[in-house]
């Protein structure tokens, strides 16, 4: 098994897509962080990449899924770094709350050089 599956579905989903080229952003690296609201720091889930579609599978269990403030990292500077481009964003870092773990989430974030957008997606 691949280090970006899990053998059940994620109930937490990111696509990237690179607007500016109007393709996938592949082989982008993240990681996705719960806050401690006790200690108030971020703590690592999981690291992945995404794939030739843009997209991150595996990125969290159910079981792992809780209520809480999450954060998926992005790190966009080096997937431009390796594109032969600069980006003004080394980064992007998208903040969110689940209230609700038993529904499903999708995050996309979509990229260019000079910005980013992104949404919650079904």
């Amino acid at each position: 098994m691949s280090k970006n599956t899990l053998p059940y579905p994620s109930p937490l989903t990111t696509h990237v897509l690179n607007i500016g080229d109007g393709v996938p952003a592949t082989r982008m690296a993240l990681s996705l962080h719960r806050l401690d609201s006790n200690l108030l720091i971020w703590n690592m889930l999981s690291v992945r990449t995404t794939n030739e579609d843009g997209r991150c599978p595996g990125l969290i269990g159910r079981h792992m899924f809780t209520p809480g403030m999450y954060k998926l990292r992005f790190e966009t500077g080096s997937y431009w770094e390796s594109l032969g481009q600069t980006s003004f964003y080394p980064y992007v870092e998208v903040v969110f709350s689940i209230s609700d773990p038993e529904e499903r989430f999708h995050v996309p974030l979509l990229l260019s050089r000079f910005s980013y957008s992104t949404y919650r997606g079904s």
